[in-house]
């Protein structure tokens, strides 16, 4: 049975794309759940329809990132931290807590957006990077200093 996808369904194509299903998964899951329409002619001419609004729904959220990138990137967030000895420092700076501080700055921000390696242990200056968008990555300075 041929489709056309209205939605991004995973392990079987994108959105406007015309794909082979089998008869019961189209009928029974794909068409009822609206994530596809049948192939027929007045729905294939229909599909550069569907590519219009998938290409504004992307610059929109596009758009929206870029915003964000502009205001992280001109934040500088410190984080104060328990130091011992030598300058060791008790426990560390996660995502999450780099989340939070974000959003007392005004921007909201998934903790899993931040790409940290591992969480920070040591006092300095990084740069962290936030991915806002799948090709929008905006980098935060974080300074990590020792609580007086």
């Amino acid at each position: 049975m041929k489709v056309i996808l209205r939605e991004d369904v995973h392990n079987v194509g994108n959105a406007g794309q015309t794909v082979e299903v089998k008869p019961g998964y189209g009928r029974n899951f794909l068409i009822p759940r609206n994530l596809a329409i049948p192939a027929t002619s007045g729905n294939l001419k229909a599909i550069g329809e569907i590519e219009k609004q998938k290409d504004v729904r992307a610059r929109k959220r596009r758009k929206g990132a870029e915003i964000v990138r502009t205001k992280i990137e001109k934040l500088s967030l410190s984080r104060e931290a328990l130091v011992g000895e030598e300058d060791k420092m008790f426990g560390s700076v996660t995502a999450a807590d780099i989340a939070e501080m974000l959003e007392k700055e005004g921007v909201l921000v998934d903790k899993r957006a931040i790409e940290l390696e591992e969480p920070i242990k040591a006092l300095g200056v990084y740069t962290v990077p936030v991915k806002c968008d799948k090709d929008v990555v905006a980098n935060l300075r974080l300074w990590v200093i020792k609580k007086s």
